[in-house]
This record gives structure tokens, C-alpha cells and sequence, in this order.
């Protein structure tokens, strides 16, 4: 009776985790809708224009004297009030530019403004903001450092860094990736700095106390979050790709840094214009160091921020340097020309410029040298996923705009799936796609289904089920693989189990097109193609000689695959004739 029971329960827990299996691989569009119900889109009442930003500083007290006009535009009549964002300002001035005072209330980091009428979606309303603040984020004051004898490690700095949303700390904004506007900087330093800063350098005004004001432009639209300042002592290094002025601003005296750290920036920018057959789309390219930077590099519009511990690295690991570097410049196409919508779709962004960073060293050094890029980047994606408590898929259900959106996911499992991708289509299709996503955006902002759209057009692939599950779904497949030679039927049959845990958002079975090389005694090879979309999957071939061995994605084609490959077991079949007795 207990053993019963006990297959009974067995059958029954069997049974129950077929239904579930197939219950998941029934609903994937409907979990994906799910998924993105969320609306993480953000509702806008106007169109910001211009920014323009006018800052001096008081060092002592790390506090930040500001002037901001943002010249907006509503999106429908009747407009009365805006909000912006806006963080811990102390307003001398809210108003029309010119000199009406308008009401306004503050409540958390949110700044409403009551205009002097209602105006129309024709209208261009110039608002013009007075005001001091201490910076919690966005603006980072560093004091300089010396070394016993004297010598100085780096000079003060004071430096900006806005992604995802610190810009708001520092001048009234709307702080979102999803609205592009140009700007424009009036930024006033000590006699002996320099600012670096997005765009042109229109002029430099010498003011009567010794102070400098330095005058930038950018006049291409751009998200928010790309606006950066850079203010110290600096030695700039310059040169040209084409017509297109480089600046490489560096301590004084780390001049010789500069051929080691950023000498493969032309031969990036002119691989990178090749692949995406996108000029490069900005008037210059600006790399600067500094100090104490939580992040490697940050790639503002035309002014890329690299920490100084990443760029004096160049004189004994080049080659993880020039990842950084080609990383930064990589983002010019994919995230400052065109932007994710928000902040769940930021692998839009990450993964591409991770991804080109394999595929300027592909170029550069070779296929050998772009696989071990690819494999090194779902190594680190592996290793993060051991200790990863919060599953979420390339499109990010959990996204919130701080630091935990920066995480090994968009970056790394993204450029080993734009590999897949990649290797899925084919080269032609995937360049091409590139290109139309790129024209097709151009200075705007996307979301994944942009992505899916061109890759399907270039490509003539339906491609639903590659991101249900590697976009909008988490986790990776692990599978355990047991081929089995028969030689007295010269079959071969081969066994793929997945075991990767049913959790939330994980699939229970992955599709996979999985390539499989057989090799026989005689020295012949055959390549044999499957598609595994079960959790259990056997299949068979049959041959008219032994086989010798079995491999399998030895072209790496799906490198966010863990694999256990049990040795090739040789097997007697078993009589299916009774025996006589």
C-alpha cells in the first residue's frame, strides 16, 4: 500500500510539472504583455528646446550658483502650467525671461510653475530660473591630492555625471531620457581651469575679475542625461578623424598617457562608421579624466567622462582600456544618437556598446580575438547571476532610476544576445538591420519592439520567440547533453535536458537552434541541425559507419548556453526477442 502511495504522489507531481511546462511555453506573449503593462513610459505635456545653463561655483562650500532658461513648446492648447524636475534649489527667480515673475510651488523633486496664460501647442515659452544649490548628485566637487613628496595625483575638479536622473540637482529640467532638446553652457571658472563641456566651444569670455567664462553649443537634440561639464587644470592633447576636431584632456604631466589610452580612437570611429554605415554623427569627440569616478567612463554627448584610474591603466592593461574607450565612443550611435525611451529599455543602449566593443576587436585583431570578447562577457554574466537576487530580463520589469539599472545584465548578457541575434540572421541581415534601426531613429528615442522590427525587416524572420525569451524573460539555459552511439544499428541518438530552475520569469524550456558535429573514423565531418524547444528532447540519426566523436555550438553561436556534455557512450541495444527457457 505505501509503495502505491508513494507512485501515485510520484505520477502525480510528474504530471502536475508537465502541465506547468507547457502552461509556460503556452503563455510567453502573455507574460511578455504583462511585463511591459507597466507603463515605464512617462506622460509629457510639452517639448523642451534649448536649455540654456549658466554656471559659477563657490568651491569652499561646493555650492553651485545657477541661471537656467528652458525654452519649451506645449504638446496641446490650453496650457497653463508646467512641471519640471527639479531637486533642493533655492530660487532667487522664477519667471519669463523677460522679468515676469510667475508663482510656483515646490513639493518633493517636482517644480510647478503657474504660467500668465494659457498657451497654445504653437507657442515657444522661454522660462528662466535664478538659483543656488549644494548638490546631493548630479554636480561632484573633488578637492586635489598629493603625493608625500609633493606632487600632485590630480587637481581640484569639479565634474558632472547625470545618468540616470541627477541632472535635476542642478538645474530645473525635464529629467527623462524620452525628450531631446539642444543646449547650450555659459560655465565660469578660476583663471587657471579649463571647462569641457558638450558641443561647440563658441568663445572664451574674460571676465574683469580674472575669471573665465567658457561658452559651449550643442546643436543637435539630446536627452538630459547627456549634459556634462568638466572644470580643472588640464593639458589638452588634440587631433582629427576627417574634419572632426579630437581633444584628449589629461593631468599635466600625464601627457604620455594619451597615445596608450586613446590612440586607437580613429581607427574605432572609422570601424564603427563601416559597421553601422552611420557617419559619425556629432561636430567633435572630447575624452576626459578625473577623479574619483564611480563608473569607468560615461559617454555625454561629445565630451566622454573616463575615470582617471581606468585611463592611467593604459601603461600596463591597454586592452582593457581600449575596451572602455571603444565602449564610450560606441554609445555616439547607440544611446546619444538614438536613445532608449526609459529606463527599462536600457540594455538598448548598454548592450550595443558593449557589444561593438567585440566588434571593433573583430575588426581590428581578428575573429579569435572577438569570440573571447563575447565569452569573457557571459562568463561575467554567469558569475553575476549566482549571486543576483532580483531576476529581471534584458528589458528591465524592475527598473528604477538609480545605480541598480547598471548592472551586468545590459551589458554583459546583452552583448553575448547581440551575438546570438547575430548569429541567428546572419551578417548581411544583422548590418543591414543595424543601419535601418539607426537612420530610422535618428536623434529620436526607441523601444525593443524598434529594435525587433528592423531585425525582421533586414532579416525576413519572424523573430517573436527570440525576444520573448532572451529580452523579456530572465535567467539563462543550462543543459545536460548524453549522446549515445548504437553501433550494431549505427544510430545515434542524443539526449538534451534543460535544468535551469523553473523560476519567475525563467523559461522552462529555451528554443535553441543547436548545431551538432559529428565526426567519423574516416577523418569525415558532418554538421547536423536541431531545434531543441523542450525541456526533455531526444533526437536521432542514423548513419552507415561508427561515429568517432560528438560536439557541439563549436562556432559559438549561443554562448548564454551552459552546457554539460557527458562523454560519447558507446551502447548494445537491448533484443526486443524473448529469451527461451
Amino acid at each position: 500500500m505505501l509503495e502505491t502511495m508513494s507512485f501515485r504522489k510520484i505520477l502525480i507531481i510528474l504530471l502536475l510539472f508537465v502541465y506547468l511546462v507547457e502552461i509556460q511555453a503556452q503563455d510567453s506573449t502573455k507574460q511578455r504583455n504583462q511585463l511591459t503593462a507597466r507603463d515605464f513610459n512617462r506622460e509629457r505635456s510639452y517639448d523642451v528646446q534649448h536649455y540654456i545653463i549658466r554656471t559659477e561655483f563657490d568651491r569652499q562650500n561646493k555650492t553651485v550658483f545657477g541661471d537656467t532658461t528652458v525654452i519649451l513648446k506645449p504638446l496641446r492648447d490650453g496650457f497653463s502650467t508646467v512641471e519640471l524636475d527639479a531637486a533642493e534649489l533655492n530660487y532667487e527667480f522664477v519667471g519669463i525671461v523677460d522679468g515676469k515673475k510667475l508663482t510656483y510651488t515646490q513639493l518633493g523633486e517636482k517644480l510647478t510653475v503657474f504660467l500668465d496664460k494659457a498657451y497654445s501647442k504653437d507657442e515657444a515659452i522661454s522660462l528662466r530660473f535664478v538659483y543656488s544649490c549644494r548638490p546631493k548628485k548630479g554636480v561632484y566637487f573633488v578637492d586635489g591630492a598629493r603625493q608625500g613628496d609633493g606632487q600632485v595625483l590630480w587637481p581640484d575638479q569639479i565634474w558632472t555625471q547625470n545618468e540616470p536622473e541627477e541632472a535635476h540637482y542642478w538645474f530645473p529640467s525635464y529629467d527623462f531620457p524620452d525628450d531631446k532638446a539642444t543646449s547650450e553652457q555659459f560655465i565660469t571658472v578660476e583663471p587657471e581651469e579649463v571647462a569641457i563641456a558638450n558641443g561647440e566651444l563658441v568663445e572664451i569670455i574674460q571676465q574683469a575679475n580674472g575669471k573665465k567664462t567658457f561658452h559651449y553649443k550643442m546643436n543637435v537634440p539630446h536627452s538630459v542625461y547627456l549634459i556634462s561639464f568638466v572644470i580643472g587644470k588640464y593639458s589638452k592633447i588634440e587631433d582629427k578623424y576627417r574634419n572632426i576636431p579630437l581633444g584628449f584632456y589629461v593631468y599635466p604631466g600625464k601627457e604620455p598617457i594619451v597615445p596608450k589610452a586613446f590612440g586607437k580612437t580613429k581607427d574605432m570611429m572609422r570601424i564603427f562608421e563601416e559597421l553601422t554605415g552611420i557617419e559619425y554623427p556629432f561636430n567633435k569627440y572630447d575624452q576626459t579624466m578625473v577623479a574619483r569616478f564611480r563608473f569607468g567612463g560615461m559617454e555625454n554627448i561629445t565630451a566622454t567622462t573616463l575615470a582617471d584610474t581606468e585611463v592611467l591603466a593604459a601603461e600596463f592593461m591597454p586592452e582593457l582600456v581600449e575596451d572602455l574607450v571603444s565602449h564610450e565612443l560606441a554609445h555616439s550611435w547607440f544611446g546619444n544618437l538614438v536613445t532608449c525611451r526609459n529606463w527599462a529599455e536600457l540594455w538598448l543602449n548598454e548592450a550595443f556598446a558593449s557589444y561593438m566593443e567585440a566588434a571593433y576587436r573583430e575588426k581590428m585583431y581578428g575573429r579569435e580575438e572577438y569570440t573571447k570578447k563575447i565569452e569573457n562577457d557571459a562568463r561575467e554574466y554567469f558569475a553575476y547571476e549566482i549571486i543576483n537576487k532580483r531576476k529581471h530580463g534584458l528589458f528591465n520589469h524592475l527598473a528604477q532610476p538609480d545605480d541598480s539599472i547598471f548592472n551586468p545584465i545590459p551589458y554583459k548578457k546583452g552583448s553575448a544576445l547581440i551575438h546570438t541575434l547575430r548569429e541567428e540572421i546572419g551578417d548581411e541581415a544583422f548590418w543591414k538591420s543595424v543601419n535601418i534601426y539607426l537612420k530610422r531613429h535618428s536623434f529620436g528615442n526607441v523601444e525593443t519592439t524598434d529594435l525587433k522590427n528592423a531585425m525582421e525587416e533586414a532579416s525576413g524572420k519572424k523573430l517573436d520567440w527570440f525576444f520573448d525569451q532572451w529580452v523579456y524573460k530572465a535567467g539563462y539555459p543550462q543543459i545536460q547533453i548524453k549522446p549515445t552511439f548504437y553501433p550494431r544499428s549505427k544510430r545515434l541518438t542524443i539526449t538534451f535536458q534543460q535544468t535551469q530552475p523553473i523560476e519567475p520569469l525563467v523559461p522552462a524550456a529555451f528554443v535553441l537552434p543547436m548545431e551538432i558535429h559529428i565526426s567519423f573514423p574516416d577523418g569525415e565531418e558532418r554538421l547536423e541541425k536541431v531545434m531543441i524547444r523542450k525541456r526533455v528532447q531526444t533526437v536521432s540519426f542514423k548513419f552507415d559507419k561508427a561515429v568517432q566523436e560528438v560536439g557541439f555550438d563549436k562556432n559559438m553561436k549561443l554562448p548564454l548556453v551552459v552546457m554539460n556534455i557527458s562523454p560519447l557512450k558507446i551502447s548494445e541495444e537491448r533484443s526486443t526477442k524473448r529469451r527461451k527457457r
